[in-house]
C-alpha cells in the first residue's frame, strides 16, 4: 500500500484496505492511464485483469466500473472503482491494455448501458441487437421495458405462452417421449 501511495499520492483520500485487498476510487476518465501505470510499473506489475464489472448505485446516483487487478509481487488484490456519470455513461475503453476486457465491456454495455469510448466492437452480448433497455439497471422494469422493445416476441422462447414443447420434443429427440411412456 505504501508503494501505491508513493507512486500515486492523489489516491490517498480515496484509499481503503483490509487484510487481502486494496481499493481506490477514481474518476472514470482517469481509468486507462492509472491502469496502464499500475500494469507497467516494474515495482507494481498488476499484470492480470481478473474481472471488470459495473455497479448501479440508484436512479439519483452514479454508476461505477470496478476493475480487479492482481500482481504476484503483492499479497493484496487491487480494486479500482471508476465513477461513471449516470446521465452520460461514457468511460474510455481499456481493451488496448487487456484484450480480454472486450467481453467485460460488452457485458457492461449490454446490461447497464455504459459506453466504452474506443471499444472497437461495442455491441450487445446477451440481449438482441434491437433491445432498447438495460436489464441490470436499478430502474429497469421488465414488463414496461420488454413491451417497449421491438425485440419482444422475436424469439418465441422468450414468452412461455408461445412455447410449443411438442414441436421441440419432435425436433430434438424424435421418438424419445413415446419410448419413455411405453416403458413405464
Amino acid at each position: 500500500m505504501r508503494l501505491l501511495l508513493d507512486r500515486f499520492p492523489d489516491l490517498a483520500r480515496s484509499l481503503w484496505t483490509d487484510e487481502d485487498s486494496v481499493e481506490v476510487q477514481i474518476d472514470g476518465a482517469a481509468a486507462p492511464d492509472l491502469l496502464q501505470r499500475l500494469r507497467d510499473d516494474p515495482e507494481l506489475t498488476f499484470w492480470y485483469l481478473a474481472d471488470a464489472a459495473a455497479v448501479d448505485y440508484g436512479v439519483d446516483q452514479h454508476f461505477e466500473v470496478v476493475y480487479h487487478l492482481y500482481s504476484d509481487k503483492h499479497p493484496a488484490w487491487l480494486r479500482i472503482r471508476a465513477r461513471v456519470d449516470r446521465g452520460d455513461p461514457h468511460i474510455p475503453t481499456i481493451t488496448h491494455l487487456w484484450e480480454g476486457a472486450m467481453f467485460h465491456e460488452r457485458e457492461m454495455y449490454d446490461m447497464m448501458g455504459i459506453i466504452f469510448d474506443g471499444n472497437r466492437d461495442l455491441r450487445r452480448i446477451y440481449m438482441s441487437p434491437d433491445y432498447r433497455s438495460f436489464p441490470q439497471r436499478k430502474d429497469f422494469l421488465l414488463p414496461d421495458d420488454a413491451a417497449d422493445s421491438p425485440a419482444a416476441g422475436v424469439n418465441p422462447l422468450e414468452r412461455p405462452e408461445t412455447w410449443d414443447l411438442t414441436r421441440l420434443t419432435d425436433e430434438l429427440a424424435p421418438g424419445v417421449i413415446g419410448h419413455v411412456k411405453s416403458e413405464t
